[in-house]
């Protein structure tokens, strides 16, 4: 597809466009032909001949293949193929999903100048090997193994500040003071800030405010600070950097300024010639976009794509939009994609209550601007109509591919009994707390999750706020009773005031404390470019951290 000419990736990026504006002008043609490429490809699997039998699906017409695939083959949730996974994981060789084989499992192109860098804040995680001897490992640790990893900053002439032995060094804190150090060494050249999530950019710039007197001085003098004990990921640090005191006052006296900012406009300060911060910054990034904003300062955020573990879905096609506003135009060559309409008897859109009616699913090409749907799979690496779980809602269409808007993902968070809250609401309970918190207290919010308390009666919900600055208890109390009395769910709502759920409970956790969650995940075998804070835990050694580092609980008035 790339053409050779002096301005090779230029052209390179000229097809890219022309291919996805055609397949998008012809999305439901283009659909009906990826689902036959599907199902020649993998004709004959275990899975599929359980639904199909030994139709030959070659010898179809695409149209009716479709047809006949989707009222044959049902609707599937990762748990109807978990058996298969597992004995694909346990060495089963048979064609069980897909034809070629399985080598790995995971867990669950914009503008830049040439001989530009990026400041990419990514983290490998270890990879292991299954009973069979496959390599497991989540997406992005296999990604940022790859060839294709290599070829993407080959293509762009554009290549990431940190040395391999950095993004899979597998101590982040070290990886990430390594990514911030290198990341000013060659501040000049950096050309746009990126993360997988936009919660390792907002993780490391925090972390910046405390060592960024050490990165002067490794700056200074072309040493590395003695906190980064890897030798590999020394060694690769050290073989790049060399004493550059001129930078390192310039650096220094930029973060005296910022300090008595409150670190406002730091990228734009350290990072002069950064276009942009790129990112996934919808979903469960929400609430840390606040943040983000204020160390960009006026740098444009640009909201990633929308894809998944199972398969890439859309594309932000509108990257000049702010990230509040994006909609994803679906890919149509990725996946065969079907969409399940979903009804809401509560029609009140401030409310995310899965009280949904499901409807039939249907194509792409049948979708209608306004409705709300969940997304259904089927992939080339053998998930066949698998329900991904996430509420989207058809913003309109490019060309002939839907907009979509990602509202939430289905599962319910917080339940006691009767009530129902998704993660959005407790992200919009939570602005309206922690509203209250910046306009009357000097503080702000670092982080939060919640707890659904049932082993005590009534039971009740905690919230656990890590939060920074200066704020008297009357304010968190009020704090406190602004969330418990902007739930709107009829289900709470109802039960609180008959209190068969208990008052809401805010605990205020200390300063690191998410901090300590996380080295928690990262203990147990996660990526810190996987890691999204559980919006809602009952994972016991979570809860052991956040109640081992509470120092004040307020119960909410609000019901009386």
């Amino acid at each position: 597809m790339e053409t050779k000419n002096t301005n090779g990736s230029r052209s390179y990026d000229h097809d890219i466009i022309g291919w996805f504006e055609d397949v998008s002008e012809k999305a439901g043609q283009v659909q009906t032909e990826t689902l036959r490429r599907i199902l020649e490809l993998n004709c004959g699997v275990e899975y599929l001949k359980k639904w199909l039998g030994d139709i030959d699906v070659r010898d179809m017409d695409a149209s009716a293949l479709e047809s006949l695939y989707t009222s044959l083959v049902p609707l599937a949730s990762h748990a109807d193929l978990e058996p298969y996974i597992s004995r694909i994981a346990d060495g089963d060789t048979a064609p069980l999903l897909t034809q070629q084989p399985i080598t790995l499992l995971s867990l669950r192109v914009y503008p830049i100048r040439e001989g530009g860098r990026i400041l990419e804040f990514i983290y490998s995680s270890k990879q292991f090997k299954t009973k069979g001897g496959l390599t497991v490992g989540t997406a992005t640790t296999h990604y940022y193994a790859s060839e294709e990893f290599k070829i993407k900053q080959e293509k762009t002439k554009c290549f990431t500040c940190s040395p391999p032995e950095v993004i899979s060094g597998g101590d982040y804190k070290q990886s990430t003071y390594c990514h911030l150090l290198l990341g000013l060494y060659f501040g000049d050249q950096v050309e746009f800030i990126t993360s997988t999530f936009a919660y390792s950019i907002v993780q490391a710039f925090r972390a910046f405010e405390d060592v960024w007197r050490e990165i002067c001085d490794d700056i200074k003098q072309g040493t590395l600070s003695e906190r980064v004990t890897l030798p590999k990921m020394r060694k690769s640090v050290l073989a790049i950097i060399s004493p550059n005191p001129s930078l390192a006052s310039r650096i220094e006296e930029s973060c005296k300024e910022l300090e008595t900012l409150n670190w406002l406009g730091l990228i734009t300060k350290l990072w002069p010639n950064a276009k942009y911060v790129y990112s996934i910054m919808t979903g469960s990034m929400q609430p840390y976009f606040k943040k983000l904003r204020h160390y960009a300062g006026g740098l444009a955020l640009v909201s990633a794509d929308y894809g998944s573990t199972e398969s890439w879905i859309g594309a932000n096609v509108d990257p000049y939009l702010p990230p509040e506003d994006v909609t994803f135009a679906v890919i149509p060559t990725f996946s065969y994609f079907e969409f399940m309409p979903l009804y809401r008897e509560n029609h009140d859109r401030s409310s995310a209550i899965d009280d949904f009616i499901e409807d039939e699913p249907v194509p792409l090409s049948k979708v209608k601007v306004g409705q709300e749907y969940e997304i259904v799979l089927t992939t080339f690496t053998g998930l066949y109509r698998c329900r991904l779980g996430d509420v989207v809602e058809v913003a309109g269409f490019h060309k002939g591919t839907p907009k979509l808007n990602f509202i939430c993902r289905r599962k319910l968070i917080l339940t006691i009994n009767i009530d129902k809250n998704t993660e959005k609401d407790l992200q919009l309970v939570v602005e309206k707390g922690s509203q209250v918190l910046t306009s009357k207290g000097r503080a702000e919010l670092v982080d939060f999750t919640s707890h659904a308390e049932v082993e005590k009666q009534p039971g009740h919900y905690i919230i656990y706020w890590e939060i920074k600055g200066e704020v008297e208890e009357g304010v968190l109390g009020e704090c406190c009773k602004e969330m418990d009395a902007s739930f709107s769910d009829h289900g709470y709502v109802v039960s609180r005031r008959t209190n068969s759920i208990g008052p809401l409970e805010l605990c205020v956790v200390k300063m690191g404390t998410f901090k300590k969650i996380l080295d928690y995940f990262i203990g147990n075998g996660s990526a810190l470019s996987q890691f999204k804070t559980p919006r809602c835990t009952s994972n016991q050694g979570i809860l052991k951290i956040l109640n081992g580092s509470t120092v004040k609980r307020f119960f909410s008035t609000a019901y009386g």
